[in-house]
């Protein structure tokens, strides 16, 4: 079931018309996708992660991103991998349940309507963690979505 609330697709970071990254969110990560550029090899790239600053690079190079994040992430539980000329990177959110309008403060941010959109996907996927054999999939909200994070008393930790 869970698998029906995870992100239907990725957002697009552009900068002058250019695609920067992809990204998705679900109620625990922040996931950046960036296509590598070819004939570099994999040694050669890097990614620092603080709790509230990303770096990206090609070692000897200036940075590709090198950006304070939206919000904290928690640094003990956050990575990044490279496969199929892409870096993956897995930002751990220090605020389970906190809906992103962009991994990259004030820069690419959601539109309202998509933030919405988001946060409604968000609430569904807790009342799924917190609810295992029921289906929400196919749940709507009338009106405003609640935060997640703090409805019905919040999210339960542990």
């Amino acid at each position: 079931m869970a698998e029906k609330l995870a992100p239907e697709k990725r957002h697009s970071f552009l900068h002058n018309g250019q695609k920067v990254f992809e990204w998705d969110q679900t109620l625990e990560e922040v996931n950046i996708y960036i296509n590598l550029p070819p004939n570099v090899h994999s040694k050669q790239f890097y990614c620092k992660i603080q709790s509230t600053h990303v770096e990206v690079g090609i070692k000897g190079n200036p940075p590709y991103l090198n950006h304070h994040l939206t919000c904290p992430v928690k640094t003990d539980s956050s990575f990044w991998t490279l496969e199929d000329d892409i870096m993956h990177i897995t930002l751990q959110k220090r605020d389970k349940g906190q809906t992103w309008a962009s991994p990259i403060q004030g820069q690419g941010q959601l539109d309202p309507y998509t933030t919405d959109l988001e946060q409604k996907r968000l609430m569904l996927q807790r009342f799924q963690e917190e609810n295992p054999g029921f289906d929400f999939s196919q749940a709507q909200f009338s009106g405003n979505c609640p935060d997640p994070r703090s409805f019905m008393g919040g999210i339960r930790l542990g």
